[in-house]
């Protein structure tokens, strides 16, 4: 049976560690390397309808050191779901390619992609989501403190698709989350239910990033505008008052919290130069892994996991 990754609620709770565990192992093969080839005479079909460097750089380097051949396909390549339907680009593409990724702007699009591809397909980023992001980051945390429990992730800013992806990890795997937001820019009710249905973590709405952070292992931000919203800037930055996280939000979480940046990072505006410079900040790590957890998701969908 064809498996698709469009949410990180797609895995159970020991499908993602059994993800984590490969991306430690495909870390290692890389560090040392390992001539790792199990994507040989393969192709990945890129769909960008979202330009990004990082996800781009990251899915054609793991693609092909892993033996394999990444093709990109820009905005301008496939207008998704304007110049052709998607069902009929998911099966076309499917004739060619072993797997598809798809960065999008439109959440129904994955999923339409999804439903009528024959290979399986992974959402590198949708407006709604960023699961790929959202297991690198747990990764990535899991490195760092060599392991997750009694964890509290404080994310400060605007409740956008990196939120949703954050609560939906909240309803498989027990985690204290909290978003410190502005009223205007809460995560979308049905996903905060969702994972608060569950019954697994304690999930948490606040409007004070400062009573939030209080013994945070980690605290997380994003941008305060992103693609498709740098028009609402001057008026976000209004509202966005008090929520960079600086030196001084840092002190207020527990001693020894990490920072993390899903990137591109705005210095100056929502995190300060001195967070992202400092002993803290395990940013450019986070940023590495998602290269790595990646390529054991597209191992693991292939039934090579």
């Amino acid at each position: 049976m064809k498996r698709d990754f469009i949410h990180v609620d797609d895995l159970t709770p020991d499908e993602i560690h059994q993800v984590l565990d490969l991306a430690r192992e495909v870390k290692t093969k890389f560090k040392r390397r390992e001539i790792f080839q199990p994507f040989a005479n393969q192709s990945l079909a890129m769909i960008f309808a979202k330009p990004s460097a990082r996800t781009r750089i990251s899915f054609e380097t793991g693609f092909t050191r892993m033996g394999g051949h990444a093709i990109y396909l820009s905005p301008q390549d496939i207008e998704i779901g304007k110049r052709e339907a998607v069902k009929d680009v998911a099966r076309v593409i499917s004739r060619y390619n072993d797997l598809i990724m798809a960065r999008l702007f439109a959440h129904a699009h994955i999923r339409e992609l999804a439903a009528h591809a024959t290979v399986p397909v992974i959402n590198a980023l949708t407006d709604y989501n960023h699961p790929c992001q959202i297991m690198a980051d747990i990764f990535t945390v899991q490195e760092a403190r060599s392991h997750l429990d009694n964890l509290k992730i404080v994310y400060v800013g605007d409740g956008n698709n990196i939120v949703h992806s954050w609560l939906r990890l909240a309803a498989r795997l027990p985690l204290h989350f909290v978003c410190a937001c502005p009223p205007a820019y809460a995560p979308e009710a049905a996903t905060l239910e969702l994972a608060r249905e569950a019954g697994l973590s304690t999930i948490e709405i606040i409007h004070d990033p400062m009573a939030a952070v209080q013994d945070a292992d980690v605290v997380y931000t994003d941008v305060w505008a992103s693609m498709g919203q740098k028009h609402e800037m001057e008026e976000r930055k209004k509202h966005f008052q008090g929520f960079q996280v600086d030196t001084r939000m840092m002190d207020a979480a527990r001693a020894g919290a990490l920072f993390m940046h899903c990137l591109p990072a705005m210095r100056g505006l929502e995190v300060s130069d001195e967070v992202m410079e400092s002993p803290a900040s395990i940013v450019f790590t986070q940023a590495e892994n998602r290269m790595h957890v990646q390529n054991a998701i597209m191992l693991f969908l292939t039934g090579q996991g």
